[in-house]
């Protein structure tokens, strides 16, 4: 059997009611740490083609997995409440599974816009094992939460859940990004940490729980052989995200854009990937 990637239905988490009148030009804040948020921003354009967009990345604070909770949970309530003073977004999308673990409950309690936000794909993944085992990659962060064991607890019962954290997954998808080569070693690690756990050679399901990850599925797909089977979120983000904006108009007044926090030039490459995103404008914020 080839590899086969599925997209979860129920990747979001409930998000509260949208306001009900917006102005036509509020964009929609797509957040991350770094570029991992595309993924989303790929299946957000295939059903909301007319939103406004503005692409926020925090590569300041990139990587998020090796933070500390109180250290995410800080920075991306600061960031957001900055963004939604400035740009009153029609809702906000917390494109980042690490972030989302950790921070949601508190952006949502602070910030009145609607908030979407993304966890791991644990419940249509143990829907689609055979084996009866599933691999889960994420960051050091995300598989170390209470959320996670809560999530295994009621979707994967009597199912083996083998868990890894692989930073550098996300340095290879922010790589692949620049247009620079991906490392075939880290893509070779991060499967072998898998393979190599008891019951690791009967993976036949793996939960990419990062959205950067989805950019080097194609990496993974071929280190892991067929018969592997790849669930994430962002077209179920999306869905939710269309879910809650339903009814409202559309009207780009400026270009979409891309927004950096961290300082120094952003590559020619990865320009051109933003482009393809349809960003045609790139800042620092």
């Amino acid at each position: 059997m080839a590899f086969e990637t599925v997209l979860n239905p129920d990747a979001t988490l409930d998000a509260p009611s949208p306001v009900p009148r917006v102005s036509p030009d509020a964009p929609i804040v797509l957040f991350d740490s770094g570029m991992g948020g595309l993924t989303v921003l790929e299946e957000l354009r295939k059903l909301l083609p007319d939103a406004p967009v503005i692409y926020a990345a925090d590569t300041a604070g990139l990587p998020y997995g090796t933070k500390t909770e109180a250290q995410i949970a800080a920075r991306v309530a600061g960031l957001l409440g900055r963004m939604t003073e400035r740009f009153a977004p029609r809702l906000v999308c917390i494109a980042c599974n690490t972030a989302s673990t950790i921070a949601l409950g508190m952006v949502r309690e602070v910030l009145e816009v609607p908030i979407v936000g993304t966890v791991p794909a644990i419940k249509p993944a143990a829907a689609l094992t055979q084996t009866g085992v599933i691999g889960l990659l994420g960051t050091e962060a995300t598989i170390r939460q209470a959320y996670v064991d809560r999530l295994e607890h009621e979707f994967a019962a009597g199912k083996l859940l083998l868990r890894h954290g692989a930073p550098g997954l996300v340095d290879a998808a922010e790589a692949k990004m620049r247009g620079e080569p991906v490392d075939p070693a880290v893509i070779a690690e991060a499967v072998k940490a898998l393979r190599d756990q008891p019951g690791g050679d009967r993976i036949d399901t793996v939960v990419l729980a990062c959205t950067h990850f989805p950019l080097v599925e194609a990496e993974l797909a071929q280190a892991f052989g067929p018969g592997v089977r790849f669930v994430h979120g962002a077209p179920g983000i999306a869905q939710q995200i269309a879910r809650l904006t339903a009814g409202q108009d559309y009207s780009r007044t400026r270009a979409d854009r891309a927004l950096f926090t961290g300082k120094g030039m952003v590559s020619a490459a990865a320009r051109d990937a933003l482009s393809r995103y349809g960003l045609r404008e790139v800042g620092e914020f």
